[in-house]
């Protein structure tokens, strides 16, 4: 009985030891949320102008919508993944019964006006262009009027709209 208790005893303290030492070679922490105060009213905004058709992401990978094309050299493809990886889209916006992805949403708030975000921002509008997906460009504001978002949103991946490009859904 008492080797028992020892052996539990010597495997807390291992334990311990073990979450102390992965805790500080990797030293990460917890964000307390995962929008912004304006990317969740937004959202809020977003779910009620979608309706019960489609369903709103947030935060999603550029890389997990968007892939280097097939074709190309092994280094080339590395090279284009490696640009999305890192980067992710706002929202995505996907078609409820099959959560095929429709278009995909950035909010664009004073973060948006530095030389790094504007080069960040025609990178992805080109990506998603190339890849004939509709990116929508939404103003952040101190309030929305869901009329107007719905109707942005609607205009932009209406089956009259240019799918093939990034701008038929802009709103700068």
């Amino acid at each position: 009985m008492e080797y028992l208790i020892l052996i539990v005893l010597v495997l807390a303290v291992l334990a311990i030891l073990g979450v102390a030492t992965a805790k500080r070679q990797y030293g990460y922490r917890k964000h307390v949320t995962l929008f912004t105060k304006a990317e969740r009213s937004f959202l809020g905004v977003l779910d009620q102008a979608v309706g019960e058709e489609y369903r709103i992401f947030g935060k999603v990978r550029v890389a997990d919508i968007l892939a280097p094309e097939k074709g190309m050299s092994r280094k080339s493809w590395r090279t284009a993944f490696n640009k999305i990886s890192g980067k992710h889209f706002d929202y995505v916006l996907c078609k409820k019964s099959d959560l095929s992805v429709i278009a995909v949403v950035e909010l664009d708030d004073k973060s948006h006006r530095g030389s790094r975000a504007k080069a960040r921002d025609s990178f992805l509008e080109n990506a998603c262009s190339s890849a004939g997906l509709t990116l929508v460009r939404f103003p952040a504001k101190a309030s929305y009027q869901v009329h107007s978002v719905r109707d942005s949103l609607h205009k932009a991946i209406s089956p009259k709209a240019d799918h093939n490009s990034s701008s038929a859904g802009h709103k700068k």
